[in-house]
């Protein structure tokens, strides 16, 4: 894990001095940057770093954390069209399920999803498109040894002058291939989000994540919300933002609660 913090720590610094020797977009308010930070499908540049804490997890009762590096890359394809890569990178902290059984940390399963969505958007906000799982984990507790492949999409409104922003994300992964160390998966994931912007770049949030495995009984339903600020680091837009879960459905072992802290960089033009 030292060398994961290297890791991170270099590439904060990076986007950090990035963005303060880039120009900013100051015809953007900081309403207007939180409203563009609440669209998955955004034309611009983010790397958000989400960190969810879960608690009582396993037989022992004991507290899993997912930090979640989620660069957002946006490419014209031409004046019609963009196609958004969202990537996610899990390190992942997670204890023991059996007396004596030692922590592990590590990377997680790689997500990679490319949302073709419209360049000048006529009313519904819309993005569709691939989700691919690659078997990226370092340790065998943290991932599965199948590929997964599966559709995702995100509708969403958001309006100028309208305070809130609300829609979902949407999609399911089937283990592709076969492997005798890992057990096929079917995994779907719903993400209903709403928000309420007020004046100054200060909002409210609700983004519950719901999944299932549907090979097994296994269902998460949270249940809860929290709130954010933007604010800059020089020149560079930050969205912040603090929210907490109580999983009202969780498997078997699941957590009961949830902690979610997050760290956006907001890059509103291109900067390559």
């Amino acid at each position: 894990m030292n060398y994961m913090k290297v890791v991170i720590g270099a590439l904060l610094a990076a986007l950090i001095t990035l963005g303060a020797a880039s120009p900013a977009r100051a015809e953007l308010s900081a309403e207007e940057l939180a409203k563009l930070a609440q669209n998955p499908v955004a034309n611009l540049i983010s790397v958000p770093f989400q960190n969810n804490t879960n608690f009582n997890v396993g037989p022992q009762n004991k507290t899993q954390n997912i930090l979640n590096i989620q660069p957002v890359i946006p490419i014209d394809l031409n004046p019609e069209w963009n196609l958004i890569t969202r990537t996610i990178m899990p390190i992942i902290s997670q204890p023991g399920f059996a007396p004596g059984q030692e922590r592990v940390n590590g990377l997680g399963d790689i997500q990679f999803t490319g949302f073709l969505s419209p360049a000048v958007p006529k009313g519904v906000i819309w993005g569709a498109g691939p989700i691919v799982q690659l078997p990226t984990h370092t340790d065998n507790a943290l991932g599965n040894d199948r590929w997964g492949l599966g559709p995702s999409v995100v509708i969403l409104h958001v309006e100028k002058g309208d305070p809130w922003v609300y829609g979902f994300l949407v999609n399911n992964v089937w283990s592709v291939g076969g492997s005798s160390s890992s057990a096929a998966y079917n995994n779907f994931l719903l993400q209903p989000f709403v928000n309420y912007n007020f004046p100054g770049g200060l909002y409210l949030t609700s983004a519950p994540i719901m999944t299932s495995n549907w090979k097994s009984d296994g269902w998460t339903v949270p249940v809860g919300g929290g709130g954010g600020k933007i604010f800059h680091i020089g020149k560079l837009p930050v969205n912040s933002q603090l929210s907490g879960y109580y999983n009202a459905v969780t498997p078997n072992n699941g957590p009961d609660f949830q902690l979610r802290i997050q760290v956006q960089f907001l890059f509103p033009k291109a900067l390559f």
